[in-house]
């Protein structure tokens, strides 16, 4: 199998993602949008090759670049050919952006409105979006396959957090309910006092499905940025900490009581409301520190 190495940025502004529409390309991407970046050249640093990429396509001068994560992603169009994602957390000067011949068009786009059929395969993948399986068919032959997470008009969405300040330390939860176009139709949290991240994550899907039951929906599409959360509850891992099994069994009674419930797995930057309403309820708990008196000497 061949292996071809490329960067991709994800530039962000606010809530949204910088996404490019191809002029040219193979037919599987042209018209169709994607993250910034190419192969890298050789001899040159992943680094080098992301910023000439953005000056390049997009006119875009970054003024900070965070390695983000690293994916590999098999092409559909040649299954012998491996590419390796670095994917850079991407912060510009300015978000005026200027095309050159490779794309007709940009936009920024916020996490509910990506549609998935308007972006390449790797971008899905790269966006966590959609996941990509190797699948045998019949005939015993190998195929690749998009697994899209696609939503349904009658399907609504929950996303929820939790987090632990010391951990354990003081700690809180807190959900956020969509419609399947990512209008917030409620959110809402709880502090919990002293406990631990990991028990603040099982009490953030608690409070979630508790409110959808509430509010009346049967069908959901339930997106944590806790992949060990979201295997434990499709059942690939078990729930060894003796301390969430109660919360663990509360959480299974309430899943008996809707149609469907779908777990998805999303990466941290597509929770940030969620995780938004966590850290506002920690500082509404926080201790206030303590002003010296006027007359107080102040020791360094």
């Amino acid at each position: 199998m061949k292996q071809r190495t490329a960067v991709r940025a994800l530039v962000r502004k606010k809530d949204q993602t910088l996404l490019l529409r191809r002029a040219n390309g193979r037919e599987s991407i042209l018209g169709k949008f994607e993250l910034p970046g190419g192969k890298i050249e050789y001899h040159e640093q992943p680094e080098d090759a992301l910023r000439r990429y953005l000056t390049k396509d997009a006119g875009l001068n970054p003024v900070s670049v965070q390695l983000f994560d690293v994916i590999t992603y098999v092409d559909s169009d040649d299954p012998n050919l491996q590419y390796v994602f670095i994917v850079y957390l991407v912060n510009v000067e300015s978000t005026q952006v200027v095309l050159s011949e490779n794309y007709d068009k940009a936009i920024w786009q916020s996490k509910s409105k990506i549609q998935h059929r308007e972006i390449t395969e790797s971008s899905q993948v790269l966006l966590g979006l959609s996941e990509q399986k190797i699948v045998t068919d019949e005939h015993g032959e190998s195929h690749i396959e998009i697994d899209e997470t696609i939503t349904t008009d009658d399907r609504i969405i929950l996303y929820s957090d939790g987090g632990s300040r010391g951990n354990p330390g003081i700690s809180a939860a807190a959900y956020v309910v969509e419609t399947a176009e990512g209008e917030v139709i409620e959110k809402g949290g709880q502090f919990l006092g002293i406990t631990t991240s990991y028990q603040a994550e099982y009490h953030g899907l608690l409070l979630g499905l508790e409110r959808a039951l509430e509010l009346g929906y049967k069908k959901l599409e339930y997106r944590l940025d806790s992949l060990m959360v979201v295997n434990q509850m499709k059942g690939i891992y078990t729930v060894k900490n003796r301390e969430l099994w109660p919360i663990n069994e509360r959480i299974l009674d309430l899943l008996t009581q809707f149609e469907d419930v779908k777990f998805t797995h999303v990466r941290r930057e597509f929770n940030t409301l969620a995780d938004a309403e966590v850290n506002h309820i920690l500082d509404m708990h926080a201790k206030p520190k303590v002003q010296p008196e006027e007359d107080e000497e102040v020791v360094q």
